[in-house]
Order: C-alpha cells, then sequence, then structure tokens
C-alpha cells in the first residue's frame, strides 16, 4: 500500500535559525584568528534584544556584538518595524572560558589522541531519490525556502515579503517505496502589512506563491522531480491568515532548535546533538558530518540504495564504542550489514581529529551551514574576509561542505570488489 512522507524547512530569517547562524559566525570568527580555538555558544533571540551564552578557549578576542549584528542585517533584519533589527537591537554577551574538566579529556600531547568532545550517538543517511543522496521531501522544502529568499531579494516579482518563512512538502510513495506525486505544499511566509482587507491579501500571496515561486523552483529541478508536480497538488499557504509579525519579535529563537531540519527531515535517525555553535573537536558536529561522508559514498559507490550510518562515543575516548550500518534491505553486496560496518571501520578512521583532518573541519566554513540544511549541499571554496577588533584582517579560501564530496567512492568499491 501506498504512503505518505513529509518533511519540513524554515528560512534563514526564522527566529531559531537566526539564533544558529549567529552562533556559528561565532564559530568561525573564532577559527579564521585562532584555528585551536575551543567553542560552545548558544544564542537566544527575542523582541529587540540577542543573548549569548556559552564557552570558549581561544587565544583572540572577538567584538561579538558586531558580528551578531552585521549577521542580522544581512539576514534582512533591517527596518525598525520588524521590531528586530541589527542597527538598533539590544546585545549581551555571557561568553565565559571553557570549564577544565571537559577540556582535559579533548586536548592531548598527541592530536592523534585527542578525545570526544562529549558522549553520544550520531548518525549520517544517504539515498538514491535525489541527485544529492537527500530525502526528496526535505531536499524540496529547502529549495522552495532559498528561491522564496531570492524573491525577497530581488524584491522585484514580489515585493512584499520578510524575512521569517517555512515550507512543508508531503510526497506519496508507492510500495517499492519510490516517490511518485507530491500530495501537498505548505507554504508560509512573514510580509508586509496589506491594510485591512485580508482575503485579498491572502489571495495575493497564494497567488504569487503558485504562479511566480513554483515555477521558478521547477526549473532549476531534473525532470525526474518535474514529473511529481501536478495539478493536484493542495497547496496551503499561510494557512493560518495574516502574518505580518514574525521572526524574533513573533518567537523566540533560540540555537539547536531545528535539528531535524539541520540534517535529513526526519528520514533515517537523529542522534539528539545541535550542530551549530560548536568548534569541530564536538562530535555532535563532526561525527554526523562524517557519517554522512560515509554515507554518501557507499551510496554512490553502489553498496547500497539507502544507508544509515550510527557511530557512538564516550567523553575524552579516543576511538568510537560501534558503527552500525543498516541498508534498510537495499543492500546491492554479498556482506551482511553488520559485515558492511566493519569494512566501513577499516576504510574511514573515526577519531575525533581524523575526523578533522579528513574533512579540514578547522577552517571558518560553518555560517553556511546554519540556514538550509547541513547536508546535500554544494563543496565549493569561496573567499571569506574576517576583520578583528585590533584591525587584524585575514582573508580565506575556505572550502565549504567537505563532507558532501565524494572522494572515497574508488576506496568503497575496492573495498567491496564492485
Amino acid at each position: 500500500m501506498s504512503y505518505l512522507f513529509t518533511s519540513e524547512s524554515v528560512s534563514e530569517g526564522h527566529p531559531d535559525k537566526v539564533a544558529d547562524q549567529i552562533s556559528d559566525a561565532l564559530v568561525d570568527n573564532f577559527l579564521a584568528f585562532d584555528k585551536n580555538s575551543k567553542i560552545a555558544c548558544e544564542t537566544l533571540v527575542t523582541t529587540g534584544q540577542v543573548i549569548l551564552a556559552g564557552e570558549v578557549k581561544s587565544n583572540t578576542y572577538l567584538d561579538v556584538q558586531k558580528i551578531a549584528r552585521d549577521v542580522i542585517n544581512k539576514i534582512g533584519y533591517t527596518k525598525s518595524e520588524y521590531m528586530f533589527d541589527g542597527n538598533s537591537c539590544g546585545v549581551f554577551s555571557s561568553i565565559h572560558e571553557q570549564s577544565k574538566d571537559i577540556n582535559q579529556g579533548v586536548d592531548r600531547d598527541s592530536k592523534e589522541q585527542q578525545g570526544a568532545g562529549d558522549q553520544g550517538m550520531m548518525f549520517g543517511y544517504a539515498t538514491k531519490e535525489t541527485e544529492n543522496f537527500m530525502p526528496l521531501a526535505l531536499d524540496l522544502s529547502h529549495k522552495i525556502l532559498v528561491e522564496l529568499a531570492e524573491l525577497r531579494r530581488e524584491n522585484n516579482e514580489i515585493t512584499y515579503l520578510r524575512p521569517d518563512s517555512k515550507s512543508q512538502v508531503t510526497i506519496e510513495y508507492t510500495d517499492d517505496n519510490v516517490p511518485f506525486r507530491i500530495k501537498d505544499i505548505v507554504v508560509s511566509t512573514q510580509h508586509d502589512d496589506f491594510g485591512p482587507n485580508d482575503e485579498a491579501m491572502l489571495a495575493k500571496i497564494k497567488s504569487d506563491i503558485i504562479a511566480i515561486l513554483i515555477p521558478r523552483v521547477l526549473t532549476k529541478l531534473p525532470d525526474s522531480i518535474k514529473t511529481l508536480f501536478n495539478d493536484t497538488i493542495v497547496y496551503h499557504v499561510n494557512p493560518t491568515g495574516k502574518f505580518v509579525i514574525g521572526g524574533p519579535h513573533g518567537d523566540t529563537g533560540l540555537t539547536g532548535r531545528k535539528i531535524i531540519v539541520d540534517t535529513y527531515g526526519g528520514k533515517g535517525a537523529h542522534g539528539g546533538g545541535a550542530f551549530s555553535g560548536k568548534d569541530p573537536s564536538k562530535v555532535d558536529r563532526s561525527a554526523a558530518y562524517a557519517t554522512r561522508h560515509i554515507a554518501k559514498n557507499l551510496v554512490a559507490a553502489g553498496v547500497a540504495n539507502e544507508v544509515l550510518i550510527q557511530v557512538s562515543y564516550a567523553i575524552g575516548v579516543v576511538e568510537p564504542m560501534g558503527i552500525y550500518v543498516n541498508t534498510y534491505g537495499t543492500s546491492n553486496v554479498k556482506e551482511s550489514d553488520g559485515e558492511i560496518a566493519k569494512i566501513v571501520s577499516s576504510i574511514f578512521d573515526m577519531r575525533p581529529f581524523a575526523i578533522e583532518k579528513r574533512l579540514k573541519l578547522r577552517q571558518p566554513m560553518y555560517l553556511e551551514t546554519a540556514a538550509y540544511g547541513h547536508m546535500g549541499r554544494e563543496n565549493e571554496i569561496v573567499t571569506k574576509t574576517f576583520k578583528n577588533v585590533d584591525g587584524t584582517e585575514k582573508v580565506l579560501d575556505v572550502e565549504l561542505f567537505t563532507w558532501e564530496k565524494l572522494d572515497y567512492v574508488e576506496k568503497v568499491k575496492d573495498a567491496f570488489g564492485l
């Protein structure tokens, strides 16, 4: 019998994502000036207020207020009527030094013996149902909001958009787990005040989403996905009605509160640890990237059509507790899932420092991850400029989303005789 699966995404202007981006901007700036920094930064945003807290061990000093304001302005919160804007909001910092009790389990004389920054389990997932090996419902949800943000910045075809928005896509699958149609699309977008006629306002927004946004999204999709769009899709556009009050004024935002949006939209599994605001010694972040890297290379190599990888750690311990593999019955090799896990362990070194080195995680590469998902993104090199309070400026070429590279496909094929 066919079944339905739904995933959601939220925009860069969603209050939780505002908090994530501020936290990751702090991580990037610390790493830019001291690549060995240890960072665990949390951000809370609400009406006219930003609160920064957390623990840091670093040889650099940052103007955290300016960094937070720059992020907020870049997102698009630049007007006083939003009741939250980068130039006028208050920024309070309560960042202090990292606990020595935690640090003693991480730092070692030999970097290769660096212990995990915390205990826990992390998951990576990949599937063949999209070109970027991501679950389709989440991938479409992200793409809808990326395009909506482009329309907002262009301020041409649609001129009333504000930064806060959400999307959701429901896919109907066949018995064989193949997506064959899109059932529902939900888009909720913050907007300027249209005046007293709410019905006309809602009709205009719905018409623009269906007639302008969706066709623009379609132009960027492969033909195999375009065929899933049809006239029977039910569109729920701003289903609660008026959405003028939004962003941190409408809802308090916190770092790490959108972990399913950040990963696989509910497909596979999640260990529960957030990513943003953490340096790569925290395996919540680095091992989640490493398991995605493994899963994607396994699927691309043809080991299976769908793969879930789990790795687990104890704080301060170098070697992981274990690696688990689930191919959901889609394996294309003779080995069992347990045997696949043993082979994976021989190919990929999952010690924390080895992960940092393999994926180049000591770069200031994290602000870009903090909206529209950490997985399924494009691996590319960009030039980034960082300025410190003492006038020091660093211009760095930074490789983004290294865990999305298919650089282990041949090693995987050799190991499995493919």
